[in-house]
């Protein structure tokens, strides 16, 4: 009696390498993280200039200049953190800095959000300008952070 081995089964596809699906999920992450701080730096930059004319008996209060400061300062922040380049303080500075630009400039029907003549739009601008301007400098001048051996960065043995 002869024993008939088993036909040959199709050849498997090797599952992908842990390595290589960490790197895509990191680079994911990062992507991600550079378009929230895209976005979020819009978002503060929309909001800056509607509270840039906000008053109180008439006279105008300056929320927005504290509102940049703050918000700019988490933006950079949450960009350096999220992509891990010390230059991704551009990442939300870049769209701020055109937003505010186009605020700054009348439209053809007249229309101005940023005029020259409110002070608070003025100091929103230097105040968030100055304020991007340190983080990146800080950012990029910063020792880098000692790395750990690729094995342990992991959690692996």
């Amino acid at each position: 009696m002869s024993v008939v081995p088993p036909p040959p089964s199709a050849p498997e596809s090797a599952p992908p390498s842990p390595g290589r699906s960490r790197r895509l999920l990191d680079l994911a992450l990062r992507v991600a993280g550079g378009l929230v701080a895209v976005l979020g730096a819009v978002a503060t930059g929309l909001l800056e200039l509607i509270w840039s004319t906000v008053r109180v008996d008439g006279h105008l209060i300056g929320v927005s200049v504290l509102l940049a400061v703050a918000a700019n300062i988490a933006l950079g922040w949450f960009a350096y953190a999220a992509v891990g380049s010390r230059w991704a303080v551009l990442l939300p500075g870049t769209p701020w800095f055109a937003l505010m630009g186009a605020a700054a400039v009348r439209t053809s029907e007249g229309d101005l959000l940023l005029a020259g003549d409110n002070w608070v739009g003025l100091a929103m601008i230097v105040a968030g300008a100055m304020t991007f301007a340190v983080i990146g400098f800080r950012q990029v001048l910063a020792p880098a952070p000692a790395r750990r051996p690729e094995a342990r960065r992991h959690g692996e043995a």
